[in-house]
């Protein structure tokens, strides 16, 4: 009689890449923690912290997604077309749905900045922000469940800033419970959109090196597009932020080798 410790659920991509996108709205929400316990809490190293998100999101975006796509494809064709979709799609996502960012200020149609309050328009951007990290958790998964873990781990990793960067601005328009609630919804979406890219792809498993580059285009367009100018707003801050931007790089390329 067989009395080993298997579990036959992490043998599905689905169900682990619930556990992930789970682990990564806990992450996110854990950001938005100190915006409960403390007035005073400012926006002293939160470049450095996002800075750190942008490392981990570059990496991920080639080791986790791009280099394997075109390993299993054989043809850069088709991943190239991949990426060129996901840097399209957040594209307009990005010029049609209204939303505004911490420092470069509000986007999207003119109209949304008077229907919707800029807490709710911070919580949009967010959100924008995790539905490509959401994908590529389900993605990876889909193509390997050893390297969904390590991107699943990275990515709910530095969803800590990326909460508290949510809970700050929103905690100052809209009180600590309406940021706490903001930011356990920006979560969820990227647990929904785990699950829909492991459930789509492991369906379509011949779209999988599409849907691949797909993520890591998307990706690489919240990072370059989003991330990169915003840390990078005060020149005094370069170091530090640097610094956070290579921790966030080796910490993602130490765990995508190691698993």
């Amino acid at each position: 009689m067989n009395i080993g410790m298997h579990v036959p659920y992490l043998d599905n991509p689905i169900v682990v890449s619930l556990y992930l996108g789970l682990l990564a709205a806990a992450t996110t929400s854990l950001g938005a923690l100190p915006i409960a316990f403390s007035k005073s809490t400012t926006w002293r190293h939160l470049d450095v912290a996002l800075a750190f998100s942008a490392g981990v999101m570059l990496v991920s975006s080639f080791t986790s997604l791009i280099l394997p796509a075109i390993e299993i494809s054989k043809s850069f064709l088709t991943v190239s077309l991949g990426i060129l979709a996901g840097v399209v799609a957040i594209r307009l996502i990005d010029r049609f749905v209204p939303h505004e960012h911490l420092y470069a200020g509000y986007e999207g149609p003119a109209i949304g900045k008077k229907l919707l309050k800029k807490v709710w328009l911070l919580a949009l951007a967010v959100i924008i922000h995790n539905l490509p990290e959401g994908l590529a958790i389900g993605v990876s998964t889909a193509y390997s469940i050893p390297v969904g873990i390590a991107t699943g781990i990275a990515i709910s990793i530095q969803d800590v800033p990326e909460g508290l960067a949510v809970a700050l601005p929103a905690s100052a328009t809209g009180g600590v419970r309406k940021a706490t609630v903001i930011a356990v919804l920006s979560g969820l979406s990227e647990t929904l959109m785990a699950v829909l890219g492991a459930v789509l792809f492991t369906t379509f498993s011949i779209l999988l090196p599409i849907g691949m580059g797909f993520a890591g285009g998307a990706m690489l367009y919240v990072t370059v597009k989003e991330l990169v100018p915003e840390i990078y707003r005060e020149e005094h801050s370069e170091l530090k932020v640097t610094a956070g931007f290579i921790t966030g790089f080796l910490l993602m390329l130490f765990l995508d080798s190691a698993l």
